[in-house]
């Protein structure tokens, strides 16, 4: 698993990170059952302080998304969680409007978010078709 961290980005680094090991997860890259490196290990692969990859393991597992095992180490969770489903809806509509704003302080407008939502949308299929394939 190879996560990039942008210091100077708008997420904080945990949340970055937290970001791109749930993309992963939606996206088919990581699978029920794969090992994550440790936080030390994660830390020092990315240049961060341990407490920082901590932060984000310790959100993700309550969130649900990953695991640790005692002397084992740290899984993606065998099951993905449950969305709440009166919550999800509100979050939904909470990132699109995240991405509108980013689209008209860009210039663009709802043609290009809705683009790019078709973009990412084709990525992640493609990403989860060749991970099934290599299964």
């Amino acid at each position: 698993m190879q996560l990039f961290i942008n210091p100077a980005g708008e997420l904080s680094i945990y949340r970055q990170i937290m970001r791109q090991i749930t993309e992963a997860i939606a996206a088919g890259r990581l699978k029920p059952g794969d090992k994550l490196p440790s936080h030390r290990d994660l830390a020092e692969q990315i240049v961060v302080a341990p407490l920082t990859v901590k932060k984000a393991y310790d959100e993700l597992e309550s969130g649900g998304f990953i695991e640790t095992q005692r002397g084992r180490g740290t899984f993606v969770a065998e099951s993905a969680p449950r969305p709440d489903a009166v919550e999800a809806p509100a979050q939904l509509k909470a990132a699109a409007r995240n991405l509108l704003a980013q689209a008209y302080l860009s210039g663009l407008g709802m043609r290009e978010a809705t683009a790019a939502l078709r973009d990412a949308e084709r990525e992640m299929a493609n990403e989860r078709r060749l991970r099934e394939k290599e299964s």
